[in-house]
């Protein structure tokens, strides 16, 4: 089955960083694109970023540009978020995805929480 396992998330200072990691397993990770979504309190699930099956292309929603990096490890099955410079409306749930056979795969989400 399809599993995903987000972890790395925690409390950090505005202006800070943290990399999340997505452990994926049960499918052909190599061969799909994969995103990151996050949930704040109050708002609707968005997308942050997401990156081609090999790496090659990645897109970011337009508030985290230049500030979040997302990759990825195909021999280790395991996708990345670096995030830097955070800012307290970052703070919110993220979510590894995957997209296949016309459904989406969550993982349980990490807790990212930006405050002074």
């Amino acid at each position: 089955q399809v599993q995903l396992v987000e972890s790395g998330g925690g409390l950090v200072q505005p202006g800070g960083s943290l990399r999340l990691s997505c452990a994926a397993s049960g499918f052909a990770f190599s061969s799909y694109s994969m995103d990151w979504y996050r949930q704040a309190p109050g708002r609707e699930r968005e997308l942050v970023a997401g990156i081609t099956s090999a790496g090659s292309s990645t897109n970011y929603v337009n508030v985290v540009k230049g500030r979040f990096t997302i990759s990825r490890d195909n021999g280790k099955n395991t996708l990345y978020l670096q995030m830097n410079s955070l800012k307290p409306e970052d703070t919110a749930v993220y979510y590894c995805t995957v997209r296949m056979m016309g459904r989406r795969y969550w993982g349980q989400g990490t807790q990212v929480t930006v405050s002074s």
